[in-house]
């Protein structure tokens, strides 16, 4: 028998639950009724100082992101748009793992990642998206088939989180299965033959 998967899920934005961070609970929700445990860092987890290489990493916020991405099978990325592209917050976020470079997966290495970019049209929505997987790309992850650009201006969340649009809902439940089944896979590769019996 294989070990359950563990899903962490980063993003959101400075305001605690935005409609970025709205979407990414969903996957993680959706990761979490396929057997998956789940993690997020979100909103005012991600709030520490500009990352400086020289100084590496010392707050308790950056530790702990640390300390989740690398024992993650799987990752869920999500950002509001800024400007056409990933937010501050998150980008800084992403920026700290760069203190995983000598790890035993340095980065994202050998991890499915899922990508959610939310924007109030689609063109930051797409742009946003594609950064999303460029810095996933960059970082060694494996971006999922299925990435999520969602336009607010045409989807809804309730207040309680849901999501008003079947398409849209739809799109953050494939992204959790994909990241899902392929941290499955991964682990299933790596468990010696003897324990599978």
């Amino acid at each position: 028998m294989h070990r359950i998967v563990n899903v962490v899920g980063v993003g959101g934005s400075s305001r605690p639950g935005s409609t970025a961070e709205q979407a990414l609970r969903i996957v993680l929700d959706a990761a979490q009724r396929r057997g998956a445990s789940v993690q997020l860092i979100a909103g005012p987890a991600l709030a520490m100082p500009m990352y400086d290489p020289r100084q590496g990493t010392t707050t308790p916020q950056a530790k702990r992101l640390l300390a989740a991405v690398s024992g993650a099978d799987g990752l869920v990325l999500a950002s509001p748009a800024y400007h056409g592209g990933i937010s501050g917050l998150v980008k800084n976020a992403l920026d700290h793992v760069e203190e995983l470079r000598e790890g035993a997966r340095p980065y994202f290495s050998e991890r499915a990642v899922g990508c959610v970019a939310v924007a109030n049209g689609w063109q930051g929505a797409a742009s946003t998206l594609a950064a999303l997987r460029d810095v996933t790309h960059a970082l060694r992850g494996w971006p999922t088939p299925l990435g999520a650009a969602i336009n607010t201006s045409t989807t809804r969340f309730s207040p309680a989180g849901d999501c008003k649009d079947d398409r849209v809902q739809a799109q953050l439940e494939e992204i959790a299965a994909q990241v899902v089944d392929f941290a499955t896979l991964r682990v299933l590769a790596e468990t010696p033959t003897e324990s599978l019996r």
